[in-house]
């Protein structure tokens, strides 16, 4: 299927720009984009279909924000739920509880234009442009709430496209192509890249690591990648893991991977955690390649640190023992209504099976890392032994899994015991 999918987009490639496909065999290819839509809408033939939405694609893409925007006005007006069908559907199954009833009900509970987006996927390079199309529609919602239907809608077939099981991990080195490695010198979310010798320090080395899943549709865009130190320590400042002058740690002194970055690349694909299959599929994957590891940890940043600080009015010039104090209280003890860590790196890490390890001061000493940490950095552990239980138990319970270092922390600082602990 996918050999004759892209031999038919080939085909229609081709003969769109050869002008061989014309009203007597398809009909008009409309400039109107009302016109285009209707004729994708209505056409149900597999070849047919492919050149009608690939016209529709383009015309898309070319909209400007305010078209764009009453394009999918229209879409709402002419192609959403047939609530009278719905009704009805619904009356006919609650009567006679048939295979056939219940299919009918899924249809007409559908808008249709969720089918216009499955239309849209089957064009060239359809998947990774419906990715652009979502970055566009996320960065118009604000001011037009109506767009959450498509934002949302996108978002679920993304969840069935992007499927784990369909993604291909790969590793990233310095023999990887430069149209790759650029992407991840730009999509490099949480220490920057400054330059290609500030990539090589980070891919180059033995004791370096970088993977990132690809999906096959989109096979030169990376969705997400984590960097990776291996070492002979578990590391509490940034700057000994990214420095570009250090000393290469041999590969019989390796004991620990430090997973040291995470960053998604698309944001299309914001609401998809890929990340927590990431992270424990490079894990394995170390182990069976180094024998001595037998310590899987992270150094994170604690990104919403200072702004807690500032909401409790508390002082931020604070000595150290007090700012380690209040950076357990924000770790440990949730202002949330859910009831989850305040820090969105410690939730996923925690909701990942990890245990809050030890946390540093003073670690990362960049403005960012003062802006938004201020120089905190943690590291969670990865017993790869209990990830479920750990996991499970932390959806169940909320309660943090912490190491014996930080629970005797806890009592030396004389944190209140309704902190949550196991």
């Amino acid at each position: 299927m996918s050999f004759l999918k892209n031999l038919i987009s080939s085909i229609m490639r081709g003969s769109l720009k050869g002008g061989y496909f014309r009203s007597k065999d398809f009909g008009v290819l409309h400039k109107d984009i009302n016109k285009a839509l209707e004729s994708v809408m209505s056409k149900s033939g597999e070849v047919s279909s492919l050149v009608y939405a690939e016209h529709l694609s383009n015309l898309i893409e070319n909209l400007d924000d305010k078209q764009l925007i009453d394009f999918f006005n229209t879409l709402i007006e002419k192609y959403d739920i047939d609530s009278n069908s719905l009704l009805k559907a619904s009356k006919e199954y609650s009567k006679n509880k048939t295979q056939k009833n219940l299919e009918i009900i899924s249809r007409s509970s559908e808008p249709q234009w969720v089918e216009l987006f499955r239309r849209l996927n089957t064009v060239s390079e359809g998947t990774h442009r419906l990715v652009r199309l979502r970055e566009r529609i996320r960065s118009l919602e604000k001011d037009n709430p109506d767009l959450a239907f498509f934002d949302i809608s996108l978002l679920n077939l993304f969840k069935h496209w992007f499927n784990p099981s369909f993604l291909v991990l790969k590793r990233i080195d310095w023999s990887t192509p430069a149209n790759i490695l650029e992407k991840i010198i730009a999509y490099e979310a949480v220490h920057e890249i400054n330059s290609w010798e500030d990539l090589r320090a980070r891919l180059a080395p033995e004791d370096r690591r970088c993977f990132a899943f690809f999906h096959p549709l989109i096979p030169n865009e990376p969705l997400i990648f984590v960097e990776v130190a291996l070492s002979d320590n578990m590391p509490e400042t940034i700057n000994e893991v990214i420095k570009i002058d250090r000393s290469i740690t041999l590969d019989q002194d390796i004991n620990t991977a430090v997973f040291y970055s995470i960053s998604n690349c698309q944001d299309g694909l914001s609401g998809i955690s890929f990340g927590n299959f990431l992270i424990k599929k490079v894990a394995h994957k170390l182990k069976q390649e180094n024998e001595g590891l037998d310590r899987f940890v992270t150094l994170s940043p604690a990104p919403g640190f200072t702004k807690w600080l500032k909401e409790k009015s508390i002082d931020e010039d604070l000595h150290e023992d007090n700012l380690l104090k209040q950076a357990l209280i924000y770790l440990l003890d949730s202002d949330r209504e859910d009831g989850y860590p305040n820090d969105p790196v410690a939730k996923f890490h925690l909701g990942n099976g990890a245990i809050l390890e030890k946390v540093n001061l003073n670690s990362d000493l960049s403005s960012k890392g003062i802006n938004q940490s201020k120089g905190v950095m943690i590291n969670y552990l990865y017993n790869l032994d209990l990830l479920e239980k750990n996991h499970e138990l932390f959806f169940k319970t909320k309660t943090v899994q912490q190491s014996d270092g930080i629970k005797s922390l806890r009592k030396k600082l004389q944190i209140d015991k309704q902190a949550k602990s196991k």
